[in-house]
């Protein structure tokens, strides 16, 4: 399906919408609470509009949304190329009920999404100053972040339910990391807007340099409290 739900759409549509995206860990989901805590904007998270999504779907045009795997080991075992691959077509397929959303949503009201944007969709739904990258390039253990995070204990007790963990979280890491490599080299040959998440970046800075972007403020300021 790749490009076709692309052009269904025009930029005017999202023009009340700030799209937060990035890699795991890069700090999308903290920045885009914090705009939308602040500015009273309603925030859009994509994650928790998959099970809605599904239900909408079709198993013939998004095959990959409804692939179901019988147990931890089948899901996160599997082959790194295999797993690679699903969670582009996932992402993708998904995408088409995220736009149609977000169209809607957003015809009276600003929103702040996060999600996963390639650049290419990028380049087609929205103006650079509309988007911004927070990229997180090395970080080899981002299962273990995800598990930590209150709001992954499904996920926690999905991977430890995997007759081998250790190896699950394995090659969990190792797919994130090609992904993230991937994207990572994108981002940094495009013309979007990216800030890249090291062991000094804090929400304050982050969440400042974000509003400055967006054209929100216009001066910088920081403070230590970790994202």
């Amino acid at each position: 399906m790749g490009k076709v739900y692309l052009e269904k759409y025009k930029k005017e549509q999202f023009k009340n919408v700030y799209f937060i995206t990035g890699t795991a860990t890069g700090g999308k989901t903290t920045i885009s609470k914090a705009l939308a805590e602040k500015y009273g904007w309603l925030r859009y998270d994509v994650d928790e509009r998959f099970d809605e999504h599904k239900k909408l779907s079709n198993p013939t045009y998004q095959p990959n949304m409804n692939k179901t795997f019988k147990d931890a080991d089948e899901f996160f075992l599997r082959d790194t190329n295999e797993y690679v691959q699903w969670l582009k077509d996932n992402s993708a397929e998904q995408m088409e009920f995220i736009l149609a959303d977000l169209v809607e949503l957003s015809k009276n009201q600003i929103v702040v999404c996060d999600l996963h944007l390639t650049v290419e969709e990028a380049e087609k739904l929205a103006n650079p100053n509309q988007v911004v990258f927070l990229m997180r390039e090395n970080n080899d253990n981002i299962i273990d972040d995800y598990c930590h995070r209150p709001s992954h204990v499904g996920f926690n007790r999905f991977i430890h339910s995997s007759t081998n963990p250790t190896k699950a979280k394995q090659n969990c890491n190792e797919v994130l990391r090609i992904v993230n490599e991937e994207r990572c080299q994108t981002i940094k040959n495009s013309q979007f807007f990216y800030i890249e998440r090291n062991e000094n970046s804090t929400v304050e800075n982050t969440l400042a340099q974000v509003e400055q972007h967006f054209g929100l403020i216009k001066s910088l300021k920081c403070d230590t409290k970790s994202i």
